[in-house]
């Protein structure tokens, strides 16, 4: 029996696939197929409009097909869509139905009352985010400063700070000493600086690595910096100005881009804008003085112990981002913090907790920088980025004009459940196809990928230990669309669990050479295959979780990888396995260029081929 059907991944059903440009047109079919006479609605809103819900009467274009083409024209934003099917029975009676929204994505599913319908998203944006070509090129990666490399000549920490602790050695575990209340009381440190940076550029070359994440260097009180408590200064354990303007120019040299971590959410309690210690003076800071200039970047309840704070945590007062003069101090044309930094050659930043941020404070910075030639800009959104709700208000990050990119952790998590089989193939697959249909395509293809961070368990410890898992993970990482970014000793072999566990010092002396030679030839195949960098992309499974695999293409070549996740050897082709998506127009004959594949348990398969000589 012959089923109502639409899928919205499929471009039989919807064309073009994905996001849409304002003022763009966008054709919809359905199948209906029924003996009755049959009306059909296209019903959509545009989120926040002031005209609400319209439908449109589908045309019959085939015996079981309807057809609308809408143009997207109320401006950029999310519009929410469904379909209403009205049936005429032979007694005079209707049974009117709906089909709509099935909660991942592609293919829908009926319902019977309006109110229950769930809609599809169809995301419009206002210009494409068109990244710099060293951006979309680049291979980055994560540097945590005070862990990673001590430049000086006999491995002394530069001005270590008052009531914090040093280790004895770089191979050291590290721990926090903390009160009874679970907070913080002595911050460690290992002294990596801006000079052991500038020190191992040979061996960020030898890796691969053309770009450089650096998390905060600007002075705080902890390691992590996250606590900036002066922004115009580098932190003195790194080093000073001399040392960053240094290490810069040499990164720069030898084709490094650099991107900085911004933090302005929240600043530190001691720092010259709050002081609450009095660090900076018994009369300096909003803390010490309501007459400070600093005071009206913050709110408090009961001043001046009781403030709000990022997430509660009282280390951390928030500022005010609606607040003119912290705005000028952020991001104004003339002395301020990012005009300081981004003039002396920073390369873009990463937006610490965008969520915290207001739209108007994303916009501001984005506005700076475009004063700059080849900036960019990501934030750290962790779910997606087109549809997210902080603080009651849909966030504008994707429509323009706003972020270029953002951290992809979704991705690390859908990798580790592929390896470690703890989630069905088809919902991930089905979950990158949403991601990718949710996404204008530069943005999509913008995202810092990552498998690591600071504020994840390390990979090798999430995969059990699994070198040849690993050598996995690496495949899927630099095989996705987005920009892959390789975090501080993911490469060489360090594991650890949660903070603190995941910002040991690097392992100069431990390096497993079987991890690295596999980072390091997967980011030789993505620099040297444009299909991995530009081209299209598809995942591909079998529906008994034992193969993964992805396609990327372009005109000119594609490239092919599958892990057999079985304890038994497989013999596949491609069109035998199943994808969310259909390869788009020509491309059909991938299916039939790409042979029989074979692969051993639990190893992998690359090929690569060029289909115009």
């Amino acid at each position: 029996m012959a089923h109502i059907y639409y899928n919205s991944w499929l471009e039989r059903y919807k064309f073009p696939f994905g996001a849409v440009k304002e003022g763009k047109r966008v054709d919809f079919w359905i199948s209906v197929p029924s003996d009755l006479e049959t009306n059909v609605y296209f019903v959509v809103r545009k989120e926040g409009s002031s005209i609400g819900k319209i439908s449109f009467p589908m045309n019959k274009v085939e015996e079981d097909r309807y057809h609308y083409q809408y143009k997207v024209d109320q401006g950029s934003g999310l519009y929410f869509y469904y379909f209403k099917i009205v049936h005429f029975c032979s007694d005079g009676s209707k049974r009117t139905l709906f089909y709509g929204f099935n909660g991942q994505g592609g293919e829908g599913k009926i319902e019977h009352q309006e109110a229950e319908v769930a809609s599809y998203q169809l995301t419009c944006f206002e210009k494409a985010e068109i990244a710099p070509n060293w951006y979309r090129e680049a291979v980055f990666y994560q540097i945590f400063p005070d862990r990673f490399a001590n430049g000086n000549s006999h491995g002394e920490i530069n001005q270590p700070k008052k009531n914090s602790f040093i280790y004895a050695t770089e191979e050291d575990e590290p721990m926090y000493i903390r009160n009874k209340k679970d907070e913080v009381v002595r911050w460690d440190f290992f002294g990596g600086n801006l000079k052991g940076i500038t020190e191992k550029i040979p061996y960020l070359l030898e890796l691969g690595i053309t770009a450089l994440y650096l998390n905060p260097i600007f002075e705080g009180s902890s390691n992590h910096r996250y606590d900036t408590n002066d922004y115009f200064k580098i932190d003195p354990v790194l080093g000073t100005e001399e040392d960053f303007i240094e290490m810069l120019e040499a990164l720069h040299a030898v084709g490094i881009s650099v991107v900085l971590d911004g933090v302005f959410s929240h600043v530190g309690k001691n720092s010259r804008y709050f002081n609450q210690a009095g660090i900076y003076g018994k009369e300096v800071g909003a803390a010490r003085n309501p007459e400070s200039s600093y005071y009206p970047w913050f709110k408090f309840e009961k001043y001046p112990t009781n403030y709000q704070s990022w997430w509660g945590v009282a280390d951390l007062p928030e500022v005010d981002k609606n607040n003119k003069a912290f705005q000028e101090f952020i991001y104004g044309d003339v002395d301020s913090v990012l005009a300081k930094w981004t003039s002396l050659g920073v390369d873009g930043w990463r937006l610490d907790v965008a969520d915290e941020l207001t739209d108007e404070f994303i916009g501001g910075i984005r506005k700076h920088l475009q004063g700059y030639t080849d900036k960019i800009l990501i934030g750290e959104v962790w779910e997606d980025a087109s549809n997210k709700i902080a603080y009651d208000k849909r966030r504008r990050y994707v429509f323009g004009d706003h972020l270029q990119g953002v951290m992809n952790y979704p991705l690390r998590q859908q990798i580790l459940d592929i390896l470690n089989q703890t989630r069905s193939f088809e919902k991930i697959s089905q979950e990158m196809v949403s991601y990718q249909e949710n996404y204008p395509e530069d943005f999509y293809y913008n995202q810092l990928n990552n498998i690591g961070t600071h504020d994840t368990e390390r990979i090798l410890s999430m995969l059990e230990g699994s070198v040849d898992k690993l050598t996995h993970a690496w495949g899927l990482l630099f095989m996705m669309p987005g920009i892959p970014c390789v975090y501080y000793g993911d490469e060489a072999g360090s594991t650890g669990g949660k903070d603190p566990e995941n910002r040991k010092f690097f392992p100069w002396k431990n390096v497993n050479q079987t991890i690295y030679t596999a980072c390091q030839t997967w980011i030789h195949r993505r620099k040297k295959h444009a299909s991995m960098k530009f081209g299209e992309f598809f995942p591909f499974y079998s529906l008994e979780n034992e193969i993964f695999g992805i396609v990327r293409y372009n005109i000119e070549e594609y490239t092919v990888y599958l892990v057999n996740l079985s304890d038994k050897p497989q013999k596949i082709r491609i069109e035998e396995l199943a994808s969310p998506r259909q390869y788009r127009g020509d491309y059909q004959i991938l299916e039939s260029l790409i042979e029989e594949i074979e692969v051993t348990p639990y190893q992998e398969y690359f090929a690569f081929e060029r289909l115009i000589d």
